[in-house]
């Protein structure tokens, strides 16, 4: 006799969790710990739901790196407590966040999924309900009395995505998420169907839990377009305690070459400036050096994003940085797969 897993969802705020007061048609916020009322099929979930909220509800607009620290410090409070994680946030910056939490989990042992929807819980066509009941459901699965997922994921319309490899793509179709660089982990139809060759390998037992909490937000994203100027770029790789750049460049990681572009990235770089060059196309990888627009990158020294997204780019930056690396360690552990962000 197995006893039945133990889920707690975590609600930060977002489209999800809001309902319409209909005395008034405004939209507000939903007490999770009446969650089987709105939502009577969980009964049917084989396992046992807690649900908790920040305190402060936030729009997922407004999300920053206290919220990412207090949303790990909640679920590391109740780690041992529990057998899988749900997180229910607005989905605007859901790849940001999610990406983040994934670095700042080191030997992970037990799922954490998040989910939202594009339209309110208590609305007639919500996708709230099957996002919620299946995450939960995925979070619950188990194999061989251990956990199916023990990574950080993102469950939305169907497909569960590694988190640190989304990127939101529709603010309008249920659809709203992809992953252009790798493929779901998991698929829902009649059947919740798991491909158990892409997920990240299990770490041992025996190998304790680590939250790194010292991320460093003095970052930035550069985008690159056709008749950029000197000044724009000069004025962003000026500003004060600037640490790193995520620089979205064209194709396959090509940039200009004019003189002013490269010699502005390299005084930037003997400066102490990080500098992480990631592809503006939705999918493919940079290739450092395959054509002479990205030659000039590569000698500098610039850091090779490989297929990583601007997002997961963005997280890793700000985890490595709070990790207080030398310039020659930094970039072999940028460019090699943690949290199997990269290719």
């Amino acid at each position: 006799m197995t006893t039945q897993p133990k889920i707690l969802l975590i609600y930060t705020g977002g489209t999800i969790g809001m309902v319409k007061d209909y005395t008034t048609n405004a939209l507000k916020a939903f007490d999770f710990s009446q969650i089987s009322e709105k939502i009577p099929e969980l009964a049917q979930l084989d396992c046992n739901i807690t649900a908790l909220s920040f305190d402060t509800l936030i729009d997922s607009s407004n999300m920053n790196i206290a919220n990412y620290v207090q949303l790990t410090g909640m679920i590391e409070e109740n780690y041992d407590a529990y057998d899988g994680f749900v997180v229910l946030s607005g989905s605007d910056t859901m790849s940001y966040v999610s990406s983040a939490i994934s670095f700042m989990f080191e030997n992970l042992q037990k799922p954490v999924v998040f989910t939202g929807s594009q339209l309110p819980i208590g609305h007639l066509r919500t996708d709230a309900k099957e996002n919620l009941i299946t995450s939960i459901e995925i979070a619950a699965a188990r194999k061989n009395n251990a956990p199916v997922i023990t990574e950080v994921c993102l469950y939305f319309e169907y497909k569960l995505y590694r988190a640190n490899r989304t990127t939101k793509i529709n603010a309008e179709q249920f659809e709203a998420f992809t992953s252009l660089n790798y493929p779901p982990l998991a698929e829902s139809g009649v059947h919740l169907t798991f491909n158990d060759a892409l997920l990240l390998p299990s770490v041992t037992a025996q190998a304790p839990l680590i939250v790194r909490k010292q991320l460093n937000s003095h970052v930035v994203i550069l985008k690159l377009f056709p008749g950029i100027r000197p000044e724009v770029v000069a004025s962003i790789l000026a500003i004060p305690a600037l640490k790193g750049v995520v620089l979205e460049t064209y194709g396959a990681g090509n940039a200009l070459t004019d003189a002013w572009f490269v010699e502005l990235l390299e005084t930037a770089i003997d400066k102490g400036i990080y500098i992480v060059n990631v592809t503006q196309c939705a999918g493919g990888s940079v290739l450092m050096g395959h054509y002479e627009t990205s030659l000039g990158l590569k000698k500098i020294g610039v850091v090779n994003g490989k297929d990583m997204t601007t997002e997961s780019a963005l997280a890793k930056m700000m985890y490595l940085l709070g990790e207080q690396l030398d310039k020659t360690t930094f970039k072999a552990i940028f460019e090699t797969s943690l949290r199997g962000e990269v290719s």
